[in-house]
């Protein structure tokens, strides 16, 4: 696996990906050094000549009132990791974590923070060799950054606080000597310039944005495979109409469509069989293309966000020190509720077509997609727990960015609580995988009593491979007695999770989102 090189303006979402799931070692580029050394002399000489600024020789918040002497400023932010570090809840995923960590060094070699190069190459070390700070997921308010959540980051750093190491929690000292990282002391503005940012907010949601992205084209498939079950009338999906209504994701999505089912004998024409279709299957590009304009929206501000100097104040190699507002979080927060929507939209929809599969007022199939119904129930059960984990989408989808509780004495008056909309988005996107994976078990059921019906009717290219994939991994299920719905399910949850699903697919047909 190839290195990710650091610069502090080209990190991407790919290489975010590779370095907190798959594990990449990373490097700094060494021209973003000089600029990091500029900062640093910068905040020395302040510190030195006793010029009045921000979170270097003052208290934070509404106590930069307060001046701070040169003798008590790297107290003042070892002080502000311990008292800032107090979130609450489980703690982040590993991958939420290095992410975390990839996009704090990224931003910090930006060269604008002050901070030292040592203190730098300590947290770059605890990526590389899996030091995982123990960080609770709920505490921040996204504004000032993310301080709660990012103090928890920094302090094993300082021999305190808590970290995985080798899938071991231990005390943060314990951990950092393990990996054989020393800790360190904190010079002054370092804490400030480790904790205040987004970038919190930014890692979950980067995540969850990826996740969404690949999930929309695995809600094309599950579509096309149910669209098939059905005998749906492939017209819907034709160049022609989508031209002249093109936006992006329509366009996708009926391409998508098209390659899926290419030369498939089960889908049919207008008037074929029936004059339309329910909306759950003709809309797709409507509905799934609006969904994927969302996601790519919210993916082109994590791009920005990744390259982002979101600490406070700016400190330029000129001399020049801004406080200003780059630590807020709504850029974000909106995008990220954005993200919400558009995912909690592909579950919906996606619910309602299982509701067509199992309801046999709706379809041609058995009740709940099972011989003998009534002695069995079948799939009965799995829409009820999609139906609820729609419900909860619901809910989640709630815009966390209305939201606003003042702190800090009134000096911090506005917040944007992105960072609770990242955690929802992330967790919608979740649900939406588990909904995306029942679909997918329905809609091959269905095509199995289908082609009991007609043997000689066929798939597409594309859905035939996820037909096959799903088959090779999960068999027919003919009655109760012999299975246990939830493990078919956890195995078709696994096989979307981890990219099988749309390997099998895109070896034989193009996707695109």
């Amino acid at each position: 696996m190839e290195k990710v090189i650091l610069t502090g303006d080209s990190l991407t979402l790919d290489q975010v990906i590779a370095v907190a799931r798959d594990y990449a070692q990373v490097e700094i580029d060494e021209k973003t050094m000089e600029q990091v050394v500029a900062s640093r002399k910068v905040v020395e000489d302040i510190v030195e000549s006793e010029r009045v600024v921000y979170g270097v020789n003052t208290g934070f918040g509404s106590l930069a009132r307060v001046s701070i002497s040169k003798e008590d400023t790297a107290q003042l932010q070892e002080n502000l990791i311990r008292s800032h570090a107090v979130g609450y809840g489980a703690p982040l995923a590993d991958d939420e974590v290095r992410a975390i960590i990839l996009i704090r060094v990224n931003s910090l070699i930006k060269g604008v923070s002050a901070i030292r190069r040592e203190t730098i190459e300590t947290l770059l070390a605890m990526l590389n060799k899996g030091v995982v700070p123990y960080i609770p997921e709920k505490g921040s308010i996204g504004a000032s950054g993310d301080l709660c959540p990012l103090s928890h980051m920094v302090l094993p750093m300082l021999g305190l606080g808590y970290a995985f190491y080798e899938d071991e929690l231990l005390d943060g000292k314990d951990a950092m000597e393990k990996a054989g990282i020393p800790i360190i002391k904190l010079g002054a503005k370092e804490g400030l310039a480790l904790n205040n940012g987004t970038t919190v907010m930014t890692a979950i949601g980067a995540l969850a944005t990826y996740d969404a992205l690949e999930l929309a084209k695995v809600a094309d498939i599950t579509g096309a495979l149910s669209l098939e079950a059905h005998r749906g009338i492939i017209d819907a999906f034709y160049d022609k109409l989508h031209d002249i209504r093109p936006h992006q994701g329509n366009l996708t999505t009926a391409e998508n469509i098209r390659n899926l089912t290419e030369g498939s004998t089960l889908t049919t024409h207008t008037a074929e069989i029936r004059v339309q279709d329910a909306y759950t299957l003709r809309c797709m590009p409507q509905v799934h293309g609006a969904s994927k304009d969302t996601i790519n929206y919210v993916r082109s501000k994590v791009d920005i966000e990744l390259n982002a100097a979101t600490d406070n104040p700016i400190v330029f190699s000129d001399g020049q020190v801004i406080s200003g507002g780059n630590f807020h979080g709504e850029p974000m927060a909106q995008p990220f509720d954005f993200l919400c929507i558009g995912a909690a939209e592909l579950a919906n929809i996606s619910e309602r077509r299982i509701e067509r599969l199992v309801n046999a007022t709706l379809s041609e199939f058995p009740s709940f997609l099972v011989k003998k119904p009534g002695l069995n129930s079948g799939f009965m059960i799995t829409q009820y727990s999609a139906a609820a984990l729609v419900s909860e989408n619901k809910v989640l989808a709630h815009p966390a960015s209305v939201d606003s509780i003042t702190s800090c004495e009134n000096q911090e008056d506005f917040v944007s609580m992105g960072t609770i909309a990242s955690r929802n988005a992330r967790d919608i996107v979740e649900n939406l995988k588990r909904v995306v994976a029942t679909e997918l078990m329905a809609a091959c059921q269905a095509i199995d009593f289908r082609k009991d019906l007609n043997p000689d009717l066929k798939l597409g290219k594309g859905t035939q491979a996820a037909y096959d994939l799903v088959r090779e991994n999960i068999p027919f299920i003919d009655d109760d007695k012999n299975f246990e719905l939830f493990d078919e399910l956890e195995i078709a949850t696994a096989i979307i999770e981890d990219g099988s699903l749309l390997e099998a697919v895109e070896a034989v047909v193009k996707l695109n989102n």
